[in-house]
């Protein structure tokens, strides 16, 4: 193998205005942005694996109270918070998390599933419950629930809408990370609060493998978006389905997904993916997508809007 090693984050995709993006609002969502690449980098950098490497970066967008993960999670209808997560690697492992209410750091947890039980995804209370049971950092709802976060509550509350993160002010989205290491390991993780004013209960992509997560030997991939069309698409497959099956490359999969699958079912959105060479791809439909990537030799970089 090359040595070598990519990671790529992403904050969320959405109707990113730049005439909203004050130079303060941009310098703090890039800071939070530099902030996950640094933590995962120097875990690729040190000769660390992927799986650590994505699990770091996504713990580090999960406590910034900014993105819709984690600390900054949105509230669903009954003003509750209820957390999703998922990671795989290019091992054929896997975990995930759904609807979880008091974990610090569901991607944790869904190491820990991945890790410490023969199952593949744990809901709920029994998913709290185990995390608890593995040592993780729990914390009372209080912490998770943001100002602006419960401004977009009532403000969906008010105009009687079911709104995805990306459709209302002060917007921050699903985070993700992949990366490929220097002994060509892939892994992806995946980590979100939902959608604003959802119905309790309800589950998007991000924790269901194949839609909102995947990684394979050949791909890794973190999806954003309207989760329903990425589950009706199987997005994250879809890609290794065409890198594998239809021979197209990590660019030319990604963007078929992004800019054409996804909005056939209905959403938008986008997703990051590195490949086993170390490529990346990070394409979206929307006015914009919060994204980073860093690859060893070079420096990292962040970006907010298209080009």
């Amino acid at each position: 193998m090359h040595d070598t090693w990519t990671l790529a984050i992403h904050g969320g995709a959405g109707t990113i205005r730049r005439s909203e993006l004050t130079p303060e609002k941009e310098s703090a969502y890039r800071a939070g942005l530099e902030a996950a690449l640094q933590a995962g980098g120097a875990i690729l950098a040190a000769g660390g694996n992927a799986e650590e490497a994505v699990v770091a970066a996504a713990m580090s967008l999960e406590d910034c109270p900014l993105f819709n993960a984690g600390r900054g999670s949105t509230f669903t209808a009954a003003g509750t918070i209820e957390m999703d997560a998922a990671l795989m690697t290019s091992a054929a492992q896997a975990g995930a998390v759904s609807g979880v209410t008091r974990i610090r750091n569901p991607i944790l947890a869904a190491q820990a599933v991945m890790r410490a039980t023969p199952h593949l995804l744990l809901a709920g209370q029994a998913a709290d419950e185990f995390a608890a049971t593995q040592g993780l950092p729990l914390e009372a709802p209080e912490y998770f629930r943001t100002a602006h976060r419960h401004a977009q509550l009532l403000a969906a509350r008010a105009a009687q809408a079911v709104a995805l993160d990306h459709d209302l002010p002060s917007k921050m989205g699903t985070i993700g990370a992949v990366a490929r290491d220097r002994h060509g390991a892939l892994a992806a993780a995946t980590s979100t609060g939902g959608m604003t004013n959802k119905r309790a209960g309800r589950i998007g992509d991000a924790p269901i493998l194949g839609a909102g997560t995947w990684a394979d030997a050949n791909v890794a991939v973190s999806c954003t978006g309207t989760g329903e069309a990425f589950m009706r698409c199987a997005a994250a497959h879809e890609i290794a389905a065409l890198m594998r099956l239809a021979g197209k490359s990590l660019a030319e999969a990604a963007a078929e997904v992004a800019l054409l699958r996804v909005p056939q079912a209905g959403g938008r959105g986008g997703l990051i993916a590195v490949d086993a060479a170390g490529g990346v791809a990070l394409p979206f439909g929307t006015e914009g997508m919060y994204r980073g990537w860093w690859r060893a030799g070079e420096a990292p970089h962040t970006a907010i809007h298209a080009g």
